[in-house]
């Protein structure tokens, strides 16, 4: 798994677009105590089951895997000249 360029950055923005993106839907409602942790696996197993991201192999998923595949997720849709892709 190659690291992304500004992948911290990345996943921060993830994060938020996976937040709206599953109140838009009306799935689910974080809550502010919410960790990092549990928001990122809800928002990958969410874009999973609507089949918007392909899912990893059950033996390969940890925090650092779903963190990247949001990462990724988030970085293609962005314009190919966003400052975050530089």
């Amino acid at each position: 798994m190659k690291k992304l360029k500004n992948e911290a950055e990345l996943l921060k923005e993830a994060i938020l677009e996976g937040v709206k993106y599953g109140e838009k839907r009306a799935v689910v409602e974080f809550e502010a105590t919410d960790s990092a942790k549990e928001k990122i696996e809800y928002i990958y197993r969410l874009l999973i089951h609507d089949k918007v991201i392909q899912a990893l192999p059950e033996d390969q998923v940890s925090q650092k895997s779903m963190r990247h595949k949001l990462a990724i997720w988030y970085a293609k849709q962005l314009p190919k000249d966003h400052p975050l892709l530089k």
